[in-house]
């Protein structure tokens, strides 16, 4: 070989190393198949959008690798087969473990010399969308919380109840402040149902749950041409149209839509991605954050003037170690549920449990006491009552001396006792508590004299004030 020869194939070399980094690094799946069907190209973002390794299907009879549904075909072996050219085509199908795929595809043959040598696939990610929205759907279908279904005796959360009542009178935003666990969307649900909008869609979407790139299309809705594969579909807001969408965890939405969301609380229009013009819709806006507001302004995870416009209705739903006389209420409501479904008929707890679950600070809130009820009655075995032994491991290890659990009997000596223990967050919540009511006392209640000396801001106080039941 020549050194002329030599170096024109380190250049054929160094070219096709090019091209395969520029396929592994652009944002859409490639996927190209031979005169025999068989994959020769299969991109990074290919291998990410069917969840397969590039040695599962590189070299392999494409139809072996996937599965279609009895009436659909794979775009790529039709291209291949009949010289068809598609554009923007939907197509759901299966990796070979079983794993649904939604794509929208660009597919075309490789014609050389008048003959098909192959077929190009480009494809665009939907899956997610898709899922997304037959969730939505099922959502807007079961649509089942009322006040009436809210478990509690206590003055904090029948507080809470009598003021979400009284939100449903109006179509004003609301914004539900509370912990993971504690039942925002329960809240959310019964407004909507207690509201004239209850015979409208009420539709819900987690804003932590979807990349950015996605959640606009979501919102807002596509026009037909905006992007590869972008089709004429409706967003959250058009199918919440005359109802309620609730935004959950709305300080993980990304601030550029946090502007296009009070663009349309104060406009009530929405605009499609790729579209020029404007959509009026009616819905009542529902948010709820897992933090203080105020941090969150503070923090630029929330916009201060999307803040204002959401916060017309603010509802506190208090923790469960700061509602414990609702604990007996919720377990017996848990067992009742899971008595009917797993056909058991369990009565109730010893008092040994009892009093574990009232020394637990709950910091997954009633979704953790749910749990536990449940996983407790899966190990329980031909008895009416839910012993110690009966609870999941974690909470027994808070119980274990020198790698001994302590028995029953220790269980019930320490119920009847005067012995108590206090979290860190608990005294910290005492102690600040405490310390506000003392800063008021001294300044005759004047919230900003107060907010002044304890070096908060007034909503920040306003905002403990309502967190303690001041």
């Amino acid at each position: 070989m020549s050194p002329n020869d030599l170096k024109d194939v380190q250049a054929l070399i160094s070219m096709n190393d090019l091209y395969e980094k520029l396929l592994d690094e652009i944002d859409i799946g490639v996927h190209i198949i031979n005169e025999k069907g068989k994959t020769i190209i299969y991109n990074q973002k290919m291998m990410e959008i069917e969840s397969m390794a590039s040695e599962d299907v590189l070299n392999k009879d494409l139809l072996d690798v996937f599965m279609f549904a009895d009436n659909q075909n794979s775009t790529l072996v039709e291209a291949l087969k009949t010289g068809k050219t598609t554009k923007h085509k939907k197509q759901t199908y299966f990796n070979n473990k079983g794993k649904e795929i939604t794509t929208i595809n660009d597919t075309f043959p490789i014609v050389k010399d008048g003959e098909i040598t192959g077929a190009i696939e480009i494809v665009k990610d939907v899956t997610q969308l898709e899922q997304v929205i037959k969730e939505n759907v099922l959502r807007k279908q079961n649509t089942k919380f009322t006040f009436d279904k809210i478990i509690g005796q206590s003055g904090l959360i029948q507080t809470v109840i009598e003021e979400s009542k009284r939100a449903t009178r109006t179509s004003s935003s609301v914004l539900i402040v509370g912990e993971t666990g504690t039942g925002k969307e329960l809240f959310a649900q019964s407004i909507h149902n207690g509201s004239n909008r209850s015979s409208a869609p009420f539709i819900s979407q987690n804003c932590a749950a979807i990349p950015d790139n996605l959640m606009e299309s979501l919102l807002f809705g596509t026009k037909k041409g905006a992007f590869t594969g972008a089709l004429d579909r409706p967003g959250l807001f058009e199918q919440a149209d005359g109802g309620t969408l609730l935004l959950d965890e709305i300080n993980s939405l990304n601030p550029s839509l946090q502007a296009k969301l009070l663009r349309v609380i104060q406009d009530k229009t929405i605009r499609k991605v790729g579209d020029t013009q404007d959509k009026k819709v009616d819905v009542r806006i529902i948010a709820t954050i897992n933090e203080d507001p105020i941090d969150a302004v503070a923090n630029e995870r929330l916009r201060r003037d999307l803040y204002y416009r959401l916060s017309v209705v603010t509802l506190f739903i208090p923790p469960l170690r700061e509602r414990k006389e609702d604990l007996w209420f919720l377990t017996q409501s848990f067992i009742e549920k899971y008595n009917a479904l797993f056909q058991m008929n369990v009565k109730g707890i010893s008092e040994g449990v009892n009093h574990l679950l009232n020394q637990h600070d709950w910091p997954g809130n009633v979704r953790e006491l749910e749990h536990t009820i449940e996983g407790a009655m899966n190990l329980i075995m031909d008895k009416e009552t839910i012993t110690v032994e009966n609870l999941p491991v974690r909470f027994r290890k808070r119980y274990q001396k020198n790698d001994e659990l302590f028995p029953q009997k220790d269980f019930e000596d320490l119920a009847g006792s005067n012995h108590s223990s206090k979290t860190l967050r608990d005294k910290v919540a005492e102690v600040e508590k405490f310390y506000i009511q003392q800063i008021l006392a001294e300044n005759s209640n004047n919230i900003s004299q107060a907010a002044k000396i304890l070096g908060i801001s007034r909503q920040s106080l306003q905002y403990r004030l309502k967190k303690f039941n001041l």
